[in-house]
C-alpha cells in the first residue's frame, strides 16, 4: 500500500472503558490506532494497551469537553489520512472498506462527511442518519476548541451517500432520560459562549425549537421510530428552547445592570 493511502484512526478518551474494547476491536483494519487520553482514572488505558494502540496524553485540568484535545490527537497520528472516532462509536467493516477504496481514487476530496446511526431508548434509529465530518487529510484540518464545534477543512468535502448499506458509524451511547436532561443543561451552559454574538431574542425562541422538532420528526423521518422518534424530536426542540432562554436571561440581566 502506498504510504499516502495509510489511515490512522484517532480516539479521544476520558474514563471511556464502557464501550472501548468494542470500539477498538472495530478499528483493527486501520494502519494505526491513536488513543488520546485526558488522564482517565478507570480501565481506559489498560484496554488501549491491550489493543496495541499508540497512546498520547492531553492534560485534563479543568477541561470538561473533548474539543480542546482534538487537534492534539489529530496531529499525533503518523499517517496522512485521519478518521476521528469517539469512544462510544463503532466503525462498521463496510465503512472502513469504503474509506480505503475512496482514498485510492484520484478524485478523493480532502474530507468526507460520514453518516451516523444513533441509538435512542434501546434501539438504533430508523431515521435519516446524522452527518459528521470525521475523515480528512491531517494537513488540511483544524478543530476549534469549543463545544459542538466542527472541524474546519481547507479543501473540498464530500458527503458519503446514506444509501450505501452498512457504510456508517454506529453510535452506541444510550443514556436514560434523566441523563439526557442533565446533559442538555450542561451542554447549553457550555454553548452560551459561542452563541452570545448571535443576538437571538423572542423570534428565535419561537422558530428554532419548532424548526428543530420538525427537522427531527418530519424531515429526518423520526416518525418511523414511533414514540421514540416523537420523544427524540421533542428533545431536539427542548435543547434549543433552553439554550435561547439562557441567552435571553443573560441579555435581560445585562440590561438591568446598566439601569
Amino acid at each position: 500500500m502506498d504510504k499516502n493511502e495509510r489511515i490512522s484512526a484517532v480516539v479521544n478518551t476520558y474514563n471511556a472503558e464502557k464501550y472501548l474494547d468494542e470500539v477498538l476491536t472495530a478499528l483493527k483494519p486501520f494502519d494505526e490506532i491513536v488513543v488520546c487520553d485526558m488522564e482517565s482514572t478507570d480501565r481506559t488505558l489498560e484496554i488501549a494497551r491491550a489493543h496495541g494502540c499508540k497512546i498520547v496524553t492531553f492534560p485534563k485540568g479543568d477541561i470538561t469537553i473533548v474539543e480542546p484535545a482534538r487537534n492534539f490527537a489529530i496531529q499525533s497520528a503518523t499517517n496522512p489520512w485521519v478518521l476521528v472516532v469517539d469512544a462510544d462509536e463503532i466503525v462498521t467493516p463496510e465503512l472502513s472498506e469504503y474509506l480505503y477504496i475512496r482514498v485510492r481514487r484520484d478524485d478523493c476530496p480532502e474530507a468526507l462527511n460520514v453518516p451516523m446511526i444513533n441509538r435512542f431508548m434501546g434501539k438504533f434509529s430508523k431515521t435519516s442518519p446524522d452527518y459528521h465530518v470525521r475523515f480528512f487529510r491531517k494537513d488540511k484540518a483544524t478543530w476549534p476548541p469549543t463545544i459542538h464545534s466542527q472541524v474546519q477543512i481547507d479543501g473540498r468535502t464530500e458527503k458519503i451517500p446514506s444509501c450505501l448499506a452498512g457504510v456508517h458509524f454506529l453510535h452506541l451511547a444510550d443514556g436514560s432520560m434523566q441523563e439526557r436532561v442533565d446533559k442538555l443543561n450542561r451542554y447549553t451552559d457550555r454553548e452560551l459562549e459561542r452563541r452570545r454574538s448571535k443576538g437571538w431574542g423572542m423570534g428565535a425562541l419561537i422558530y428554532r425549537p419548532v424548526w428543530f422538532f420538525l427537522k427531527s420528526y418530519l424531515f429526518k423521518q423520526g416518525f418511523r421510530d414511533g414514540r421514540r422518534g416523537l420523544i427524540r424530536a421533542y428533545m431536539q426542540g427542548a435543547y434549543q428552547a433552553v439554550l435561547i432562554s439562557k441567552l435571553i436571561e443573560e441579555q435581560t440581566q445585562t440590561t438591568e445592570d446598566k439601569k
